[in-house]
């Protein structure tokens, strides 16, 4: 185990993201990849054969390793990595058994299914104990980055985990979660103000660790109606930005850049804008220009390229790469990324090729424009 302290990190060589995020001027459009290091990397898929997928989340040493792999497959095309972890670490550290079973994702043996099972559910949790391995992890992928990127700390934003915590893992549907909304809506809130509670401390001990941004994955924000989004998602979610900030500040530490992604959410837009992020990043199945015209310019926005445009060929790759970056825009806000996270059986070369594509193209338009 490392005894490395969240205290004299190397010096950030590559701040381009940061500075983005702030909606400073930039020389070229940054870009990272949800999920980057995962299963489409044959050194991920190395370390999986003889470890589980929550041992190495819970081993800072493996979760730190596999942060590593895309930095160094990479190099400079990248210009973040993010904590190897899940979203799921928190329905674990409230006391709820997740499993990942192999070709069918998440599952928990035990979910909620009424409010009664709040009875299975830990009390006054301490998210040191609970969830301190991602803080060591984070520590340690800060000193072994060696100032090469900047390193994010991500969770589920309430709902989402909220779901899976009912649902029992990936549903169609969500019929069971939504259908708490209406039978139980008094416990649900509760129970999203008990994740969110735990979510806020999680994220500043993150910082506090060493993350130096942070994102929010509403991952099944679109299965709601905007009126269902307005009462159940958004407020958490807002609360979440604001209450970390105040605590960081309070702490004396740095407030970091956050940024929402509510994948499917493109009626909350305007609202996402206006909740203390300073990026929202898009799925595939939002138009730039109009998350433009939606967001008015408040914040960057990240995304967006469908993941599985990367199955297509590179000429296909490099053709809708260019687009994109277009599409975008010549000014500073935009941060490359796809619309979700890259999927399991991509070729990394393709990867590669987008990479290359999104940095040359980005460098190109603002050389063109000064």
């Amino acid at each position: 185990m490392t005894n490395l302290k969240a205290e004299n990190f190397p010096k950030l060589q590559n701040d381009l993201i940061l500075r983005a995020s702030r909606g400073e001027k930039v020389e070229r459009v940054p870009i990272w990849i949800m999920r980057q290091a995962g299963r489409y990397l044959p050194e991920f898929q190395e370390v999986r054969k003889n470890h589980s997928f929550f041992e190495i989340c819970r081993t800072p040493e493996f979760a730190c390793e596999l942060t590593l792999q895309p930095i160094r497959r990479y190099g400079k095309l990248l210009d973040a990595s993010i904590i190897f972890s899940d979203i799921l670490v928190i329905p674990q550290a409230m006391g709820l058994e997740v499993q990942m079973v192999a070709g069918k994702g998440p599952v928990f043996p035990a979910p909620l299914e009424t409010p009664e099972d709040f009875a299975r559910l830990s009390d006054n949790i301490d998210v040191e104990k609970e969830l301190g391995y991602v803080y060591q992890a984070i520590t340690l992928t800060r000193h072994k980055l060696e100032g090469r990127v900047p390193l994010f700390g991500f969770i589920g934003a309430p709902w989402t985990l909220m779901a899976y915590m009912i649902e029992g893992g990936g549903s169609k549907t969500l019929s069971k979660a939504k259908s708490w909304l209406w039978k139980y809506p008094k416990e649900s809130h509760a129970l999203l103000q008990r994740i969110s509670d735990i979510a806020i401390e999680f994220l500043v001990g993150q910082v506090r660790a060493g993350a130096q941004m942070l994102q929010v994955f509403e991952s099944w924000g679109g299965e709601l109606s905007p009126q269902d989004f307005k009462e159940y998602s958004l407020p958490y979610i807002r609360q979440i930005s604001t209450r970390v900030k105040e605590q960081l500040t309070k702490e004396g530490l740095d407030v970091v850049p956050m940024t929402i992604f509510a994948k499917g959410s493109w009626y909350a837009l305007e609202d996402l804008s206006e909740s203390n992020y300073e990026v929202v990043s898009l799925d595939w199945t939002i138009d730039p220009k109009y998350a433009r015209q939606m967001t008015k310019d408040k914040v960057a926005l990240q995304g967006n390229m469908d993941p599985t445009v990367l199955y297509g060929g590179f000429d296909a790759i490099r053709e809708i790469a260019t687009r994109m970056v277009h599409a975008f825009g010549k000014d500073s806000k935009h941060i490359a990324n796809l619309g979700h996270g890259i999927l399991p059986t991509v070729d990394p070369e393709a990867l590669k090729v987008y990479l290359e594509t999104v940095q040359t193209v980005s460098a190109d338009i603002r050389r063109d424009n000064h």
